[in-house]
């Protein structure tokens, strides 16, 4: 594993041991939460999109994470979940409601459950009434909360579907997330407007359905006549999330080598593999031609051509093989494979690490001067 920086480097503000990462699908407005105990690495993510599971694994990995579990608040309309994919790229757990009778969850949740990552742990409590089986999970000192689509920012899940029923959602929204202490932030399932989290003491005043001085009477008059269309996704979303986003064939996209991704999503290769096939991949050096001849040194029989001058020579790249492209730390040879892919080239990966990493994984460099 690359050497990562100190997990209290990575964590949210006031020394606090927990990593916490809110990560956003523009495509259904769903947002995907990752948290992470200090000590021990050990971590959770919530309602994961399909779609966005390379970025997700990426930061997975980049962080150092040792996923447990992969939790659904509910069974999604609007979005198939990334749960069966990153248990299958990281052996985690399948969390969703029991009720909900889904094919392939591992831990089958209720309400009162405790879902523990190295020292710190979440409260599962039951939120129905936009589903059946939503779920709202609480962190262990109640700063926090993630409401799913039970209690949105200002707003609240629809009921008009899928075991909906206003008068349930209103007696799970004021007693399961209106009794958590007015400063516990909650962080919805979805927003379209650009809002990403609310308080509890705000949403009792302000929420235009539920809060101030409306009734239960109120409410469900308000949501009785929304009259809102079918999500665009449901006749997809709802049977690949009672699968728990398993897809109907196993078959992966075939690939020239074993990519990973980075979170920026550039396809990239550790320097073990392109030192094992050096002789089927053509290596691009985009540094300067001093730096490729000076004591850096460069890799025997790399193609030199300069990040400003890479535009200008795409015909002096070879064709016939895939491309790894190089440079001193992998961080101009990154806008190359970002232009290089842009341009049309299928086969094109980063050198992750650079030749910095090259060199400290024992590598051999021409012309480089021992330091």
């Amino acid at each position: 594993m690359d050497q990562l920086p100190p997990i209290s480097l990575l964590a949210a503000a006031g020394g606090s041991s927990l990593l916490f990462r809110q990560l956003f699908d523009a495509g259904s407005g769903t947002f995907t939460y990752l948290l992470a105990d200090g000590p021990s690495r050990q971590g959770l993510i919530i309602d994961p999109v399909f779609e966005q599971h390379n970025r997700d694994l990426a930061l997975i990995q980049e962080l150092g994470i040792a996923l447990l579990a992969s939790l659904d608040t509910h069974v999604h309309a609007d979005h198939v979940t990334g749960s069966w994919l990153l248990h299958e790229a990281s052996g985690c757990g399948i969390g969703l409601a029991a009720v909900a009778g889904a094919a392939n969850v591992t831990l089958p949740l209720a309400d009162g459950d405790q879902i523990s990552f190295g020292s710190r742990w979440l409260q599962v409590r039951a939120t129905p009434g936009h589903t059946n089986g939503c779920l709202s999970f609480v962190l262990d000192d109640q700063s926090l909360a993630f409401s799913g689509d039970a209690l949105l920012v200002r707003g609240c899940g629809r009921c008009d579907f899928q075991q909906g029923n206003a008068h349930t959602l209103w007696r799970s929204i004021n007693e399961q997330i209106f009794t958590l202490p007015d400063h516990c932030l909650l962080y919805p399932g979805h927003d379209y407007t650009g809002r990403n989290v609310t308080s509890v003491v705000e949403e009792k005043a302000y929420n235009a359905r539920l809060g101030g001085n409306a009734s239960e009477r109120d409410f469900v008059g308000h949501m009785a006549n929304l009259k809102l269309p079918h999500p665009n996704k449901i006749a997809e979303a709802l049977p690949g999330n009672l699968r728990c986003g398993k897809p109907h064939t196993s078959a992966t996209e075939p690939s020239w080598a074993p990519l990973s991704r980075s979170y920026a999503g550039l396809p990239e290769l550790n320097p073990a593999w392109v030192a094992a096939h050096q002789a089927s991949v053509t290596l691009l050096d985009v540094r300067s031609a001093e730096e490729f001849d000076g004591p850096d040194g460069h890799v025997a029989g790399s193609l030199l051509i300069p990040l400003p001058e890479l535009e200008g020579r795409w015909n002096e790249i070879p064709d016939d093989r895939p491309l790894v492209v190089v440079c001193h730390s992998g961080s101009r040879s990154a806008l190359a494979t970002q232009q290089l892919l842009k341009a049309g080239r299928p086969q094109v990966a980063n050198l992750r690490g650079g030749l910095g990493r090259w060199a400290a994984e024992g590598y051999p460099l021409l012309g480089a001067t021992p330091s």
